[in-house]
């Protein structure tokens, strides 16, 4: 099934006084047993707007219920109704507060947050809300609208879930900033300063820079700056005329004479000694002008340095530092967990082509047409959960595990895995927990007791609730519809 394909800016009815153009709570769809298209869709919640609800199917009977967008730069493109077969039509209740969101369950699909057992819970930003083995949502803070692009040029600009054309990958806002910022320094076409941890993406984005900039037919040239021998580096750079400093020794360009035209990546600069940062001083003032070893004329060079790091730009020598007019700040995982189940999706069909035999078994082919990625619930949750301190490269590294181990045609999480605890960065505070889930064969009350307790409760659904031992009023109407038992005639 394919979401819809308009595209709309949210109405002024279906706006709140600050929702969107703030920072806002919402819930992601981060994995779908049934619709896994629906990866990376999000239900913005409006904060004191009271619960809306969740559940399989339309809007027949007119209450609130909480809709999913695919939010791009370009608007907010409602997408259908969900139709997994195994959650209620009405499933959990969602209520936003200041600091949290409220959940409970209401339908029969056991309720799991953090991996946890419960009928309700309030979560946080970061929680994993699993209703089991349907769905996965994890709940976020983020900007209420993206802006619209200014930089990052829209033939660039891939389909929902997918890479782009310079291989960012990713529908956070976190993900569309980071687009634009590479946008500005292609266009700037100056020396660009790339930051972030350790697998954030910064060679990604150095060649994104490169392939949207105006020298883009030019050459592209990548070298680790940590390996650049103190005592060569000006031979590494420069290159060096024949016979210098040896006999029989040949001409070389040098790396900056290799990307005259181009671009010139060096990553990892920050490990470079900060007496060996000066050497490139020269170069980066004077419009590339530098001498080769063993040379008396002066060269230039039309070339632009992309440089990354993972240190702090501080820690860079001062007068090196102020030559990059540019700069990309990566944003590391921690901040856009969103997009995790999308690049996790991404690095396993990459494993298929480099690896068939190992992983296309773990790849469908959904209704669309599209290859989608074939992970259990338990997978993904750990997944957006876990530290990921070297970000995509821990991603990477556990689905190559997960395929090791796994027997079927299902990528699971790896039995080790399963018996650590992730390190929670919070405890949600979640009401009537289950240590083991509870039987599934507990029986409901029966529609005379239903009607015997409401009379009871003088009509107080809530109150009758609590003394049928339900967990909340919206366990109640649940029931109400299992029997048809209309309010008025409970009431009665």
């Amino acid at each position: 099934m394919a979401a819809s394909k308009k595209t709309t800016l949210i109405g002024e009815s279906e706006r709140t006084p600050s929702a969107w153009g703030e920072r806002v709570l919402a819930l992601v769809i981060a994995w779908s047993a049934h619709e896994p298209w629906r990866i990376g869709e999000v239900a913005i919640l409006a904060r004191g707007g009271g619960a809306m609800l969740l559940g399989r199917g339309d809007d027949e009977d007119k209450e609130r219920r909480l809709r999913f967008f695919r939010q791009r730069p370009t608007g907010m493109a409602p997408t259908p109704a969900i139709e997994s077969p195994g959650i209620s039509r009405r499933q959990l209740t969602v209520e936003a507060h200041d600091d949290h969101v409220r959940v409970e369950q209401v339908g029969r699909c056991p309720l799991l947050v953090n991996g946890e057992r419960c009928e309700g819970a309030d979560i946080v930003p970061g929680d994993v809300v699993q209703l089991k083995r349907e769905l996965v949502l994890l709940c976020v803070q983020r900007a209420g609208l993206i802006l619209p692009c200014r930089h990052f040029p829209r033939e660039a600009v891939g389909a929902f879930g997918e890479p782009d054309a310079i291989g960012v990958i990713g529908e956070s806002p976190a993900a569309w900033s980071l687009r634009e910022q590479i946008g500005f320094a292609a266009k700037a076409n100056t020396h660009a300063l790339l930051t972030g941890e350790s697998g954030s993406g910064k060679e990604l984005a150095a060649r994104g820079i490169h392939a949207l900039s105006p020298e883009k037919s030019g050459p592209f040239l990548g070298r680790n700056a940590a390996t650049l021998p103190a005592g060569l580096i000006d031979a590494e750079l420069f290159g060096n005329a024949k016979n210098y400093p040896n006999p029989g020794m040949a001409e070389r360009s040098g790396l900056v004479g290799e990307a005259d035209g181009g671009a010139l990546f060096l990553d990892e600069i920050g490990e470079l000694p900060t007496e060996l940062q000066s050497h490139l001083l020269r170069v980066l003032d004077n419009d590339g002008e530098y001498q080769r070893l063993g040379e008396a004329r002066a060269r230039r060079s039309s070339f632009r340095l992309l440089a990354a790091t993972n240190r702090e730009a501080t820690a860079l020598k001062h007068d090196l530092l102020a030559r990059f007019s540019s700069r990309v700040e990566l944003p590391p995982l921690s901040e856009r967990r969103e997009d995790v189940p999308l690049l996790a999706r991404h690095l396993l069909l990459r494993a298929a082509k480099k690896s068939p035999e190992l992983a296309e078994r773990f790849l469908a082919v959904g209704k669309d047409g599209r290859r989608d990625a074939r992970l259990t619930a338990e997978l993904v949750e750990y997944l957006l959960r876990a530290p990921l301190a070297a970000n995509a490269r821990d991603i990477d590294g556990l689905l190559w595990r997960a395929m090791a181990e796994s027997t079927g045609e299902v990528l699971e999480l790896p039995a080790s895995l399963r018996r650590e605890s992730i390190p929670s960065q919070r405890t949600s505070k979640t009401s009537e927990e289950h240590p083991e889930p509870p039987s599934e064969d507990k029986a409901d009350p029966s529609a005379e007791e239903i009607r015997e307790a409401m009379r009871a409760a003088e009509n107080s659904v809530t109150k009758a609730a609590r003394a049928l031992g339900l967990s909340s009023r919206f366990a109640l109407y649940r029931l109400f519809t299992k029997y048809g038992i209309e309010r008025d005639d409970a009431d009665g």
